[in-house]
C-alpha cells in the first residue's frame, strides 16, 4: 500500500493508514520492547533512584555517613528522572486528549 504522506498518494487520493487495524500488532521499539514494556521499565528505575536518595538521606540522618556529596547527586538524579517521568506523563495525556477530540 501506498506511503500516506507520498506526493503520489496525494495525486491519486489513496490517502489511509498503510495498515488496517485487524493488522496491527502490538508497537515495539527498535530494540523489540513494547511501549507498555518500556514505560514499565522507567517507572521502575524512577521507583529505583527513589529508594536509593531516601536509602542515602536515612543514612545521613542516622550517622551511618557523612558523603553528603553523593547523598545529594542522588536526590537530584531522583528529583530529575521524576520530573522528566512527569513531563512525559503530561505529553501522554495531552496526545490523549488531542485524539479524543478528533472528529471521525
Amino acid at each position: 500500500m501506498a506511503d500516506p504522506l507520498s506526493i503520489q498518494a496525494l495525486q491519486t487520493g489513496s490517502i489511509g493508514p498503510s495498515i488496517r487495524p485487524d493488522q496491527a500488532g502490538p508497537t515495539t521499539t527498535a530494540d523489540g520492547k513494547s511501549f507498555k514494556d518500556l514505560l514499565l521499565d522507567n517507572l521502575s528505575e524512577v521507583n529505583r533512584l527513589q529508594q536509593e536518595a531516601a536509602d542515602g538521606i536515612e543514612r545521613v540522618a542516622t550517622g551511618q555517613t557523612d558523603n553528603l556529596a553523593e547523598v545529594l547527586t542522588a536526590v537530584k538524579k531522583a528529583d530529575v528522572a521524576f520530573s522528566m517521568l512527569m513531563e512525559m506523563r503530561n505529553k501522554l495525556v495531552d496526545a490523549y486528549r488531542e485524539v479524543q477530540q478528533m472528529r471521525v
